[in-house]
């Protein structure tokens, strides 16, 4: 019975920690994607100052170049990281049917089958859906 406590302490840690990571993608693609729009208007400023939108003119600011390369940064990194989000969704899905198939071992030997979950954890799942 107490290997069967511990393996569900374990999958429980486990969703705890996939959950953590899944909202810690989420708040970095937020990022990522305030400072892309940060960097839009600035290169917009840089533009109506100097007069010029094209950016393939002599004169086109060094700062909007330099910016929109820097958003072109941004923009795989934000690909990169949703890549990562779906991949960690998939790992989250997994790991929480391993923790509901312990609990149903447990509960099915005459255990409770259930760990309090921490607030943590309730308000991670309740932010990511």
């Amino acid at each position: 019975m107490k290997s069967r406590e511990n393996l569900l302490r374990l999958k429980h840690f486990q969703v705890e920690d996939k959950t953590r990571q899944l909202a810690q993608i989420d708040m970095m693609i937020a990022e990522f994607e305030r400072m892309y729009g940060d960097l839009d208007s600035q290169i917009k400023i840089e533009e109506e100052k100097a007069g010029i939108t094209d950016t393939t003119h002599f004169a086109y600011p060094t700062f909007a170049k330099a910016a929109r390369q820097r958003q072109k940064n941004l923009e795989d990194s934000i690909s990169d990281l949703k890549d990562k989000r779906g991949n960690a969704e998939a790992a989250l899905q997994e790991a929480d049917d391993e923790l509901k198939k312990a609990q149903l071992l447990e509960a099915r030997d005459g255990g409770s089958g259930h760990i309090e979950e921490t607030d943590e954890l309730a308000e991670s799942r309740a932010m990511i859906g």
